[in-house]
């Protein structure tokens, strides 16, 4: 049997408040295997953005990313946020390395091509190195990997999280068992928007479509899922979605949303 590899991906809204940060990166050390963290990060860009007087655009809940904006996630995602997560998780005696995408070459894109809209300096994952990340894993390091990938022409590109975590969890689906954790402020994925306890439990591909067709599951928590989803077609051992206070719980499956095939 493969061995475990966690890759956690944690959100924004959870870094942003230190306490729920703080409990966070507690509990994350406590997982007893090799495992990696993906971080989101972009309510504080658009804090920092609005201190430069820097125009925030989103269409349909993605970072337009034009020139000044990417230079604005570089400083946050690649310095700002992820320095502050390896200096705390090596407070807690976790030996993380922080990383983006161009770091080791670890993750490639393409810039995404203009199509009805043009989301600027935003990259669509071609290639995940999961044999440098492994080095990195056979060397006893955590790896903390922000939000940023590149491109061959070595221009850095804004990259969704949630996908930089399914799209990883699928490349080193070859080498381990991975039980890939979205981590965020809600206890999973609800049937009331309106009621943290109304937990839906386990979705598959049927009853996804079902609360998507009904208007139950919508917006920002889309894409979340069709990442889930892929990442179970493409050999990921197990996925979940939950609130970031039960990661250990949900690593064990007994919280959050199991994500099933």
């Amino acid at each position: 049997m493969s061995q475990t590899l966690y890759i956690v991906k944690i959100g924004g809204n959870v870094i942003d408040n230190p306490e729920a940060c703080d409990a966070f990166l507690k509990d994350f050390v406590k997982l007893d295997a090799p495992k990696i963290l993906v971080h989101g990060g972009g309510k504080v860009a658009t804090q920092i953005a609005a201190k430069l007087q820097i125009e925030t655009q989103m269409v349909d809940g993605r970072r337009i990313t034009d020139k000044p904006m990417l230079d604005v996630v570089t400083m946050v995602y690649g310095g700002l946020v992820n320095k502050n997560l390896v200096a705390q998780l090596q407070a807690g005696e976790c030996n993380a390395i922080g990383l983006t995408g161009a770091d080791g070459g670890i993750i490639r894109s393409v810039k995404r091509p203009v199509k009805t809209i043009d989301y600027g300096f935003v990259g669509d994952i071609e290639e995940v190195n999961a044999q440098q990340i492994n080095a990195l894993l056979n060397s006893s390091l955590v790896p903390v990997i922000a939000p940023l990938t590149y491109s061959s022409d070595g221009t850095l590109l804004n990259t969704n999280a949630d996908t930089m975590a399914s799209a990883t969890a699928v490349a080193m689906a070859k080498h381990f068992d991975v039980n890939l954790i979205y981590c965020f402020e809600k206890k999973g994925v609800l049937s009331d928007p309106d009621d943290d306890d109304a937990v839906i439990p386990s979705l598959n591909p049927v009853s996804y479509s079902t609360y998507k067709n009904s208007g139950v599951i919508n917006k920002g928590m889309i894409p979340k899922l069709d990442n889930a989803f892929a990442a179970l077609e493409a050999g990921v051992d197990r996925v979940t979605i939950c609130h970031a206070n039960d990661l250990l719980e949900a690593a064990h499956g007994v919280a959050g949303t199991t994500i099933k095939s």
